[in-house]
């Protein structure tokens, strides 16, 4: 009996420690999806692509479309496509004050 405690004791400290790494992970790939959006909306004259924003952020597409999508509902963004035929988002400019620093 004392086997199969120590089993189960084992199982769930090894199932608890995936779940903070899996959480800690998520919580890197917000940031760099942070840092590389807000690049981009500086830089890009406040149009992003999804390939530029995963390539930026160096993050699988679909974690970037997720994160595309939740940024354009929240700041209304508009799909556009080019005279190439590639798609991106058109945001709201991109403001900042001249005394910022420019750092998120």
């Amino acid at each position: 009996m004392a086997i199969l405690e120590f089993l189960l004791v084992i199982g769930l400290g090894g199932f608890a420690g995936l779940l903070i790494v899996k959480n800690l992970e998520e919580s890197k790939q917000k940031q760099r999806l942070d840092e590389a959006f807000y690049q981009l909306l500086e830089t890009q004259n406040s149009q992003i692509s999804l390939i530029q924003l995963a390539a930026n952020a160096r993050v699988e597409a679909e974690v970037a479309q997720q994160y595309l999508t939740r940024q354009v509902k929240i700041f209304s963004a508009v799909l556009e496509v080019d005279d190439e035929g590639d798609t991106f988002y058109r945001f709201p400019r991109l403001r900042l004050p001249p005394s910022s620093g420019k750092e998120w």
